[in-house]
């Protein structure tokens, strides 16, 4: 057996910012040869940030890229870094001279070098490509077609890119092949509720398949609507878990490992799905295995609702941050999917940055105010109070609407007084639509869906309640106070456009109504799958009847964190003009 100190840097990337990025990569490689790493690596695409989309075909931008990619190993070098060796994601593209037909134009390639002593002495490109979800990676990149190979200290350690571990066949079986003595695999693979647990045993099937342990390193942070949870994690070739970093946090991760120590013969030819072996030897002395001094430990793992909350903080903060606002603004109802959006702005960006306004028309209770303001006060946010009756009456006497055009008028009065405060004091407001109301078109365009971001557009409502309760709970536990108003979470929900409303006169209880829309939207069940559910047919009907008539109401929703695995955007992708309907 042969020693080998490994650092995993779990680390947030931001697309586009290649020197910003550049340098974090250098801080985490020199925190990792402190420690006495062997191998230090990062996540995929790091140094360009990930998804980088149609970036990708621009060739200023992979050029830069490239660019970047040999400055950073000319640094590590200087600042004494060199000798240990570094496998960083980067943007690139493929040699070929000729291009070939149904590939990207100038084939881009996402991928990876391992840098040593100055150069990038390997580089190797994702061979799996994943083309579902989020993903289009089919029109931006061409795949690797090699198996990486470096030698360090006398380990064999092969390389892959996320997806490949995703797939069957590919470099898994070919690392089994080549009898690597550990597969490391970086990552950039989006957070979705309970994909850590699809994902763990994902990378122990994929530890015994290859038959040697596997380092699974990911990425954290947010970038638009996608949120990264990291959740890094080493298992043995056995599957029993070994390391596992924390969710949310940048961190580094170093731990000791005794590995099968590699043969004298290098590794070569072609193995699995046709790919090539592309070994180097960095390093032949091997290390006696010893008695670990990191074991890099098993971090505390979150449970469904606190995971899924700090995933809505950590892709509101990484919105905010990196784009540049300096504070968000929200509009306060006194409901709960407003109230919600206030807690998760004040954990994201801190309650002095956070601004609410009260905008109460003739229909609002008298609760409704009092909530608002008793939120305010729980939190420390910053609230004003700016009625609409006036307005409201100034419209109402030069158009004399009446019905829905009435009530939409004033959500669409309060989403214009947000855009103004926006535009005169450089808050970036929040949009509070939740998924349930943006699956049946239960919100009004230029109104209550204004906003530059919409933190729960991907919560349905049952689960905007049950993020409430946790959310009071946890402060509770720590002594402090509970930021939701108790009101807030127990009153029926209403829009308050009309005397008595509740959401209940226009949509089915919540219960079922989420349910449905979750066969629906999320699994795209059809019509007469989800009555042999056991659901009433008239409501399945009139459910997907609001869902498919709504497609142009979402499609002008503001981009939000994405927490399901169907999201609406650019999971989910239906036309506007649409005559197909499952209700015929």
């Amino acid at each position: 057996m042969a020693h080998l100190r490994l650092a995993l840097n779990q680390i947030d990337s931001t697309v586009g910012d290649i020197a910003g990025n550049a340098e974090a990569i250098v801080r985490w490689t020199r925190h990792a040869a402190e420690h006495g790493a062997h191998l230090a690596a990062f996540p995929e695409m790091a140094l360009t940030g990930y998804p980088v989309e149609d970036l990708a075909l621009r060739r200023s931008f992979v050029s830069a890229g490239r660019r970047a990619l040999h400055d950073l190993a000319a640094r590590l070098q200087q600042e004494g870094l060199g000798e240990l060796p570094v496998v960083v994601g980067y943007l690139d593209h493929s040699e070929e001279a000729r291009p070939k037909l149904g590939r990207p134009a100038g084939a881009p390639r996402n991928a990876a070098a391992v840098l040593h002593r100055g150069a990038a002495v390997l580089t190797f490109a994702k061979h799996h490509l994943p083309n579902y979800g989020v993903f289009d990676e089919f029109r931006y990149f061409v795949p690797g077609e090699t198996l990486p190979v470096v030698r360090v200290h006398g380990v064999d350690v092969a390389l892959a890119i996320c997806e490949d571990l995703w797939q069957e066949g590919g470099r898994v079986p070919a690392a089994r092949t080549a009898g690597a003595g550990l597969l490391l695999s970086i990552n950039a693979s989006p957070y979705e509720r309970e994909k850590d647990d699809t994902r763990l045993e994902l990378v122990r099937k994929r530890a015994q398949e290859a038959g040697c342990t596997l380092a699974y390193l990911a990425s954290t942070g947010g970038q638009d609507e996608l949120v990264f949870d990291g959740d890094s994690i080493v298992v043995g070739p056995d599957g029993e878990v070994v390391a596992r970093a924390p969710q949310f946090e940048e961190t580094c991760l170093v731990l000791d490992l005794d590995l099968p120590a590699a043969p004298a013969q290098a590794p070569s030819g072609v193995v699995d799905d046709g790919l090539r072996i592309e070994h180097v030897t960095l390093s032949t002395d091997v290390l006696p295995a010893r008695e670990p001094e990191f074991t890099g430990g098993r971090a505390r793992h979150l449970g469904d609702d606190e995971e899924v909350y700090t995933a809505l903080v950590t892709g509101l903060r990484a919105y905010v941050r990196k784009n540049n606002f300096r504070s968000v603004l929200i509009g306060l109802s006194g409901g709960i999917d407003s109230a919600l959006v206030a807690a998760l702005a004040c954990d994201a960006v801190g309650a002095a940055d956070v601004y609410g306004v009260a905008m109460p028309s003739r229909y609002s209770s008298e609760h409704s105010l009092a909530d608002a303001e008793e939120l305010a006060r729980r939190t420390g946010l910053n609230f004003r109070t700016v009625p609409i009756a006036p307005m409201f009456d100034a419209y109402m006497g030069a158009l004399g609407l009446t019905g829905l055009a009435e009530e939409n008028l004033q959500s669409r009065l309060r989403g214009t007084m947000l855009m103004a405060i926006s535009n005169q004091e450089g808050h970036i407001v929040l949009a509070p639509g939740n998924k349930s109301e943006l699956a049946c078109g239960y919100s009004t365009l230029y109104g209550d869906s204004v906003g530059a971001y919409g933190p729960i557009k991907d919560v349905y409502k049952t689960a905007i309640f049950r993020l409430a309760r946790w959310r009071n709970q946890a402060a509770a536990e720590r002594g402090e106070t509970p930021p939701i108003p108790e009101n807030s979470i127990t009153k029926p929900p209403s829009a308050e456009l009309r005397p008595g409303q509740v959401d209940t006169d226009s949509l089915p209880d919540y219960e079922v109504l989420d349910r449905i829309l979750e066969l629906y939207v999320d699994r795209d069940r059809g019509r007469a799958e989800i009555v042999a559910e056991g659901y009433d047919e008239e409501l399945v009907t009139k459910v997907l009847r609001l869902v498919d008539t709504a497609e142009y109401k979402r499609r002008q929703y503001p981009p939000g964190t994405k927490i399901s695995p169907k999201g609406f955007g650019k999971d989910r992708r239906l036309p506007i003009t649409n005559a197909w309907r499952e209700t015929v």
